[in-house]
């Protein structure tokens, strides 16, 4: 197998390529989230964020769904905020969660630079501290759920989730393949072993209607779980 410079590639360096043809045609540059990647970047943040054709597949989600309110479970550095709040119907709103305060002070800054200060809130703590915060204060029920926080509160995540949902609701979750270390029940990887809870959860639940989708690219192999939340949910 040879790349685009005829050099031998691996499956990485083949996955990288096709991301880079595909962006390079259907997600031009855009400055404000370059900028924001290039803040996450020189804070020192994980490398962790969504890649830009994902974040160009959320934006086209809560088009979609004319989303009015989304809730994020993981802000890391808001790059993937960015992309969902552009989503938004005129006058939505996003409430976005983050634990960590220095991954929250990059977030606050790329989204003011992004000029949607307005449109979203950052709210900092521990997810499952603010999420019944956000219940007892009557927000939601939410049109999009994003989940991309630590793997191995996913179940609690998603029981939030469904709580804070309506007939109709999406709700999808990052990062659930883990290169493929999903399928091994013996691991004793904290992020694995929750989202093995999670997939059990999902498929025991008689609620929603839900699938997941492996996916490579620039950020290896991995995929992401969608769930709606049906009518007598």
């Amino acid at each position: 197998m040879t790349g685009l410079t005829g050099e031998p590639s691996t499956a990485q360096d083949q996955w990288s390529e096709v991301d880079q043809y595909f962006c390079k045609l259907l997600v031009p540059p855009d400055p404000v989230l370059d900028l924001a990647l290039e803040a996450i970047r020189a804070a020192g943040l994980p490398a962790i964020s969504v890649s830009p054709n994902q974040g160009k597949f959320l934006e086209i989600l809560a088009e979609i769904l004319g989303a009015r309110s989304i809730l994020e479970i993981g802000t890391l550095g808001a790059y993937s905020t960015i992309w969902l709040a552009r989503g938004l119907r005129a006058g939505g709103r996003l409430i976005t969660l983050e634990a960590e305060p220095k991954h929250a002070e990059v977030a606050h800054a790329n989204i003011a630079r992004a000029g949607l200060e307005r449109v979203v809130e950052l709210r900092l703590g521990n997810a499952l501290e603010t999420l019944p915060q956000i219940a007892s204060e009557g927000h939601g029920p939410f049109d999009l759920i994003f989940i991309d926080a630590d793997k191995a509160n996913i179940p609690a995540y998603f029981e939030w989730s469904l709580k804070l949902s309506r007939p109709g609701t999406v709700i999808v979750v990052d990062n659930v393949v883990r290169d493929g270390a999903v399928i091994d029940s013996s691991s004793d990887d904290p992020s694995i072993q929750g989202v093995r809870r999670f997939i059990e959860l999902l498929a025991a639940e008689s609620g929603v209607s839900g699938t997941a989708i492996q996916t490579v690219g620039t950020k290896g192999y991995d995929g992401f779980a969608i769930v709606r939340v049906n009518a007598g949910g």
